[in-house]
């Protein structure tokens, strides 16, 4: 069984050509009650929901700077 694993996460990086890069990933909010018990799925439901809220227009921001500036 696995102890640890990524629920959201958003990174910015420079790929393999130099690209500067970001990235939004998150665990589906429907699989949440497969990894987690039904104690901790509504919260951790939650904590994806608002999460990615306000990373995808961070994500969405940046992209769109990165872009006027290719």
């Amino acid at each position: 069984m696995k102890e640890e694993g990524n629920i959201i996460s958003f990174q910015v990086f420079i790929d393999r050509k130099g690209n500067l890069m970001t990235e939004l990933k998150q665990l589906p909010v429907e699989d949440v009650s497969k990894v987690f018990d039904k104690h901790d799925t509504p919260l951790v439901q939650k904590l994806i929901r608002e999460a990615e809220t306000r990373l995808s227009s961070l994500h969405e921001h940046l992209e769109n700077e990165l872009s006027a500036l290719r």
